[in-house]
């Protein structure tokens, strides 16, 4: 995709040359905003609050520097007097500035098209196009009651682009965009992928509806694949994703919203439901033995390799009552790996629980403490055994100005089950992580 990022920025060039868009900060149609207003908003809403005057481009970005005390280790595993799970040293310090540029057009009245690009991430140093797609939430090209009653309910979305799956991917760490997420890191497994998708959604008063379909992949592939010991064609399956919920207030000033989502892939040549962020974790050089850490993005996290067949199912609770909120996830997947064999290994089982606490305060709510629970647990690799990963996380945070946000978080994460040959064995981090973050 990468290859791609020059025409894309030619591109978005021109289009705010012709467009003459000397405001940035244009308001775009049934748009989620990257600041502080943003925070506790999923999917966007139906509501018809911005008169359409002409085209128009917004410009975004989203800048995080982080600076971190952590320290780690584990059971040492001496061959012949070579520990074998020895960890690399790591040092207080500072972590890649992470940076973010994002272009939302409004193309026509209830159409807009959005442009994400990574500008600097752990993961890709240069620039990086996370995505795009074309949101349509009106079809003014066709004429007919029946079409304009039936978007007043219903939002399409086709690109390749952010699968909505679950709820916990409104609240993570998009690279550079971390101002919607309270704390420093997402949950131990990040269930986050970027496909060539088409979404339907449908929200009537309080409830909704989501029904996607994507080609399983992070990019597209037409290279056909075989298994090497069969010789058999691998197929390239899709994957279809749904999501049901309410999201109300059953009371004035309460808040719910439950939702139940669902993932399903048959067969993929390399699907990436817990593998597709390009950016990279914010906890630097946890529990590795190695110094590239540009290759080792994900430390901190742990991907269940269900790259070849996965079913998952994700519960999501948000339930805000003034500055009190909570936000919760169950999550259970099984899947497996390819392997190059007549005979494929089993299915595994894994499951994840996750509850977010947390307390705002202050004339807009722009001060907050909060605490996370997660537990990662199940048939985890390197072998189908009964492992668990386990993180408790403090954070606080200050909201400068709603675009300009200061946090903090402590966070404790402890490795059991794991054999003694593994790094993971007897493995554990914890200290504190400081970032300032930009979002517009």
């Amino acid at each position: 995709m990468k290859s791609k990022v020059r025409f894309a920025l030619v591109l978005a060039l021109l289009g705010a040359s012709s467009l003459g868009a000397s405001a940035q900060f244009a308001e775009i149609q049934y748009h989620n905003k990257n600041d502080q207003y943003g925070k506790n908003r999923f999917e966007t809403s139906k509501k018809d609050s911005v008169a359409y005057t002409g085209q128009k481009l917004r410009v975004g970005a989203g800048f995080t520097q982080s600076f971190q005390t952590l320290k780690h280790s584990n059971n040492p595993n001496v061959v012949n007097g070579v520990d074998q799970n020895k960890l690399t040293p790591i040092e207080n310090g500072f972590g890649l500035a992470s940076a973010n540029m994002t272009f939302d057009a409004q193309l026509a009245d209830g159409v807009k098209l959005n442009l994400t690009l990574y500008l600097a991430a752990r993961h890709h140093n240069e620039t990086w196009v996370k995505g795009g797609y074309v949101q349509m939430d009106k079809l003014p090209f066709i004429k007919g009651e029946f079409f304009d009653n039936l978007m007043k309910y219903t939002t399409i979305k086709v690109g390749h682009m952010e699968i909505n799956y679950g709820d916990a991917h409104f609240r993570r760490t998009d690279n550079g965009n971390s101002i919607l997420n309270p704390f420093a890191e997402n949950l131990i497994m990040d269930a986050f992928a970027t496909e060539i998708a088409g979404e339907v959604e449908v929200k009537y008063n309080s409830f909704l509806g989501v029904a996607g379909l994507s080609n399983g992949l992070l990019k597209g592939d037409v290279i056909e694949k075989t298994n090497t010991a069969t010789g058999e064609t691998r197929a390239k399956k899709p994957s279809i994703y749904g999501k049901v919920g309410f999201d109300g207030y059953p009371v004035d000033g309460w808040r719910v919203r439950v939702t139940q989502s669902g993932y399903y892939n048959g067969g993929s040549t390399r699907n990436t439901l817990y593998a597709g962020d390009r950016g990279g974790s914010h906890y630097w050089g946890v529990l590795t033995n190695s110094t590239d850490l540009t290759a080792n993005f994900t430390t901190g996290r742990f991907s269940p390799g269900f790259d070849y067949q996965v079913s998952s199912l994700m519960t999501n609770l948000f339930t805000k009552y003034h500055g009190l909120e909570f936000f919760g996830t169950y999550e259970w997947a099984k899947g497996r790996p390819y392997t190059n064999a007549a005979t494929q290994v089993d299915k595994r089982k894994v499951n994840q629980i996750a509850g977010d606490l947390l307390y705002y305060f202050g004339e807009k709510e722009n001060f907050y403490v909060g605490a996370r629970y997660n537990k990662l647990s199940g048939e985890l690799l390197p072998t189908a055994m009964d492992a668990s990963i386990t993180r408790n996380a403090f954070a606080a945070g200050y909201f400068f100005t709603k675009n300009i946000l200061l946090k903090a978080e402590y966070v404790k994460q402890k490795y059991n089950g794991f054999p003694t040959n593994n790094l993971y064995n007897g493995g554990k981090f914890d200290g504190l992580v400081v970032e300032a973050v930009v979002g517009f």
